[in-house]
């Protein structure tokens, strides 16, 4: 009985939640007011998009000679990208996400989450398929599994001190987001960008920080702790660790960012005193770029 009761209290408390996460994403995706043709590049469609000169390589078939009549150059005549993309999404849930150092301060995961699902929200509404990456099931496009996001994500976390990337299903020449602190171990993200990479699967990086791990405020007798406990370090003189602290994590953002490079992605870091709308502009627009 008492299983049963702790079980309808998670389901309950889980139901509270998700309403929440939804609606805020929801709004925090509104507010871009991308409208229906957030996905302006060029490629199989049936509406025009734009003209370019054309080039080397191009043939006679795709000039549009009418145009190209009324200058010295010729001119293609581009047909907005139709098809629909499937975007895969990584969300970082680990004990470390769960850092703010300032209760009025969304958690890096809180942050995350909703970055997450504002974003699938707005490929969604333009005719992408979304999904988590690291459960496995299949993208789609629709309102329900938005609501399947939003529910995963609104429960309990891994548990474990860091997160590892994991991508179950990788289609070829897919989009892909990873959001995460990235402070655990670089190793497996930089084998899973190796894997997207050898998939033609092209996609974005990206870090949250809260402000304090970027400063180092910490001075004078000091204990540290993770946030899983299970790493514990004191000291009398945290301010002499200081500059030490901000070489590691500046070189930690290299990696990253050559990581990101190698593969074809991009990467960008965000702190959570940030707005979240100018993480979301980013984060649309380099899964939008052209390849």
């Amino acid at each position: 009985m008492n299983a049963r009761v702790g079980l309808r209290e998670q389901a309950e408390d889980l139901a509270a939640r998700l309403p929440d996460l939804l609606a805020e994403a929801e709004h925090l995706a509104r507010t871009l007011l991308l409208g229906s043709h957030g996905r302006r590049r060029s490629g199989v469609g049936d509406e025009f998009w734009q003209y370019r000169p054309a080039r080397a390589g191009d043939e006679a078939r795709l000039v549009d000679w009418r145009r190209s009549a009324r200058s010295d150059v010729h001119f293609v005549r581009e047909k907005e990208w139709q098809a629909a993309q499937s975007v895969l999404i990584w969300i970082d849930r680990s004990r470390s996400m769960e850092f703010s150092s300032d209760r009025d301060r969304p958690t890096k995961c809180d942050r995350a989450r909703l970055l997450g699902l504002a974003v699938s929200a707005l490929l969604i509404r333009a005719g992408e398929r979304v999904a988590l990456a690291d459960l496995g099931t299949p993208p789609r496009s629709s309102r329900l599994q938005l609501m399947s996001m939003a529910e995963h994500l609104s429960a309990e976390g891994s548990g474990v001190d860091y997160g590892i990337p994991e991508i179950k299903v990788l289609p070829p020449h897919a989009r892909a987001l990873f959001i995460s602190d990235f402070m655990g171990d670089p190793e497996p993200l930089r084998e899973q960008l190796a894997r997207a990479a050898d998939r033609n699967v092209r996609g974005a990086l990206l870090q949250v920080l809260d402000p304090v791990e970027e400063v180092f405020p910490y001075d004078g007798r000091t204990v540290f702790r993770s946030m899983g406990g299970t790493v514990t370090h004191e000291t009398l003189k945290a301010g002499d660790l200081r500059e030490r602290y901000v070489d590691r994590l500046s070189a930690r953002k290299a990696q990253l960012e050559a990581t990101a490079e190698a593969a074809g992605w991009l990467y960008s870091c965000h702190r959570t005193s940030g707005t979240a709308q100018s993480a979301l502009l980013w984060i649309y627009s380099a899964l939008e770029r052209r390849r």
